[in-house]
């Protein structure tokens, strides 16, 4: 995708390069420059270019579940939880675990988008799916604007719903955020406020894998079965996340001004050259998660203890943060000898984690504990021998660190990040990264090569050393987890070639047993991770290919398919000289291997035990229209169009199908206000 998209938009808004009337001379008309995109680098707010979504290719792939990446385990619906297989690709796990597994849907700082653009724009989804009792639904909406030169602001919106194809499945998130910036030549402002509100229904899987791979065996021959005749094995039970962060940054610039005054010029022209900017930068983030189960009949199967409360469950759990960070930065390219930008920085958080637990002892021995945190209702599970009950936790920490930059050149870019822990449990954290990149021409096409890495000493998050809940407790004395990586990238244009391979040690690795407990491992694990994104074009033929080979030397720590593969074979043409189309289908494989399983009472994927369930080695391919007209984008999709066939065990999670076969539309429109 390329750095920016392209809106070289007509004064009429409707994006023709031809005048509004047909009087008007070529000279009468009005080019507007193409708007930008960028996202934010934590914590000082610089900025990273990023791309505004108008292309067509894969338009509809976003609308699959089972194609979040080209390996993703998922417990089946739309905007239902998952993980990425492919590790390279993994996000960072955030200090509030229950977003882990909804990430991909959610809200985070590295995905918030500020927009420059020279009219506003207004950009409208709308994808459907389904019947009356599988319907899916996502609306989404985008704008943003300019209120002169150097103010500009936005807006954004996004609901998912699905009843989901399986039984206690349904799915709905409402979120929505704000953006603005100021920009002038001494000062700047940069700020968003982001909210999302998730309610997920947990069905814990389906009673019996052979409902999918043979229900003939189950149904006295018959050999067809409705999805929502699968029994399922939790029939009440319900998670719910909310979440909000407010982000602004403040920079005051100090430099000198340069003269800009051209040759026949009447007027003076000068323009300021900054050379240090002083930031302060202020994140405030909020999250509520909250686990409920209503059958108690079903929780004595599912899970196998219970501490407070034997007839029902309510689990919830706070979390608050506030981060301020004050920094200095020498700017990049002010005169011809600083060829790089340098900056440092210090930042301070307070949070405060709170928990609690329909039924948790209290003081006075009420309910059902004693002062001691000790139980005294016969037929529930013991505490584990030394358990505190710590309903409240507050923390300092303090970092410092710097960053050293060169973003500007033709030939070498570069950038390397440091920050050290200095207060609290982040006391000798340290996490520094790097990245350069390198173009050079090569005949008439320029070839890039860059290579990346990084180094993170980290203490596990919180709610990974203590937790408590009605079906699981515990409190952890884990050591630092270190991991270190190194990788590389190759852009060959010619051939259409893009390489990317790379190495990780991870020592200490915190991962979910077949208990679903949290587990360090003492050892050390190893990935390595190769692939290759090749794409063929001949005529109007396309084919476009990404394969990946990653290998774990310790599956029962971090499993991973062997190999994962993407391919998209379409037609790709232009219809009536105006109409963009592309007509083919896609497909998604990776191999067999030992599966992650999922616990929805945490909202978090563990390892198997014994016996394990391998799962993959099957295909999941779509059938597609995607169809480009002026500012419209829209396709229809046949998903899963292969459901049944060679393979009848898709399973990406043991005993969670993902969705079958389902006719799907999308609909998006880019309006130039």
């Amino acid at each position: 995708m390329p750095a920016f998209s392209q809106r070289g938009l007509s004064p009429s808004g409707s994006g023709s390069s031809q005048n509004n009337s047909s009087n008007s001379s070529s000279n009468d008309k009005k080019v507007y420059k193409p708007g930008s995109a960028w996202t934010l680098s934590y914590p000082l707010g610089t900025h990273e270019e990023s791309t505004i979504d108008t292309l067509l290719y894969n338009y509809q792939r976003q609308f699959v579940p089972a194609m979040n990446s080209d390996a993703w385990a998922t417990t089946g619906s739309f905007a239902a939880e998952g993980i990425n297989m492919i590790y390279f690709d993994r996000p960072q796990p955030s200090a509030f675990m229950f977003e882990d597994a909804l990430e991909y849907w959610l809200p985070t700082f590295s995905k918030e988008k500020f927009y420059n653009v020279y009219i506003p724009m207004t950009l409208l989804s709308y994808n459907f799916g389904g019947n009356r009792n599988n319907h899916t639904d996502r609306l989404t909406g985008i704008f943003a604007g300019n209120v002169n030169k150097k103010i500009g602001l936005g807006a954004n919106i996004d609901y998912l719903y699905t009843k989901g194809a399986y039984n206690n499945q349904a799915a709905k998130n409402l979120i929505y955020g704000f953006q603005g910036y100021f920009n002038s030549n001494h000062y700047e402002m940069q700020a968003f406020l982001n909210h999302y509100n998730s309610q997920n229904q947990e069905n814990g899987g389906i009673t019996d894998d052979l409902y999918i791979e043979d229900p003939a065996v189950l149904q006295g021959g018959v050999d067809r079965i409705e999805s929502k005749s699968i029994p399922t094995r939790l029939n009440g039970a319900q998670n719910r996340l909310i979440g909000a962060e407010f982000y602004m940054s403040h920079a005051y610039k100090i430099g000198f001004w340069r003269d800009d005054t051209q040759e026949g010029d009447t007027i003076e022209r000068k323009t300021l050259v900054p050379v240090t900017k002083f930031i302060y930068s202020f994140d405030y983030k909020y999250n509520h998660h909250s686990f409920k189960n209503t059958r108690a009949d079903e929780a004595t199967s599912f899970w196998t203890n219970t501490y407070f409360n034997p007839s029902a469950t309510l689990d919830d759990t706070h979390y608050w943060s506030v981060a301020n960070s004050v920094g200095i930065s020498m700017i990049e390219g002010f005169q011809k000898w600083a060829k790089f930008g340098l900056s440092a920085y210090a930042t301070y958080e307070f949070d405060h984690f709170k928990q609690s637990v329909f039924g948790l002892p209290t003081a006075d021995g009420s309910s059902t504990g004693s002062e001691d945190g000790s139980l005294t209702n016969s037929g529930l599970t013991p505490l584990p021998e030394g358990f505190q009950i710590m309903n409240d936790k507050k923390r300092n920490r303090l970092w410092i660190g710097g960053r050293l930059e060169k973003m500007k050149g033709t030939h070498l870019r570069y950038a390397a990040n440091v920050k050290f822990g200095l207060i609290g449990d982040a006391a000798g954290d340290l996490d520094i990264d790097g990245y350069v990149e390198s173009r050079f021409k090569l005949g008439k096409d320029t070839v890039k090569i860059a290579a990346e890495g990084f180094f993170r000493n980290q203490t596990p998050s919180y709610l990974m050393r203590y937790y408590i809940s009605n079906h699981f407790v515990w409190d952890n004395d884990f050591g630092k987890t270190r991991s270190f990586r190194v990788g590389g990238k190759l852009h060959i244009p010619w051939t259409r070639t893009d390489l990317r391979a790379g190495v990780e040690n991870v020592q200490n690795c915190v991962y979910f047993n077949p208990q679903s407990m949290p587990q360090q491992h003492g050892g050390s694990v190893q990935i390595f991770s190769a692939a290759i994104d090749q794409r063929l074009k001949f005529g109007i033929w396309n084919w476009n290919n990404t394969v990946t080979y990653q290998v774990s030397s310790n599956q029962d720590v971090i499993p991973l398919p062997t190999l994962s593969i993407y391919s998209n074979m379409f037609l790709g043409f232009t219809a009536f000289k105006v109409l963009h189309m592309q007509i083919g289908v896609d497909c998604d494989y990776y191999t067999k291997y030992r599966g992650y399983d999922y616990q929805p009472a945490t909202m978090s994927f563990h390892v198997q035990g014994e016996n394990p369930i391998e799962v993959g080695n099957f295909a999941v391919a779509n059938a597609y229209v995607t169809a480009k007209l002026y500012k419209v984008r829209f396709f229809v999709l046949w998903s899963h169009v292969n459901q049944g066939l060679f393979s009848k065990n898709y399973f990406s999670i043991p005993h969670y199908p993902i969705d079958p076969r389902q006719l799907r539309f999308g609909l998006s429109i880019d309006f130039a206000n």
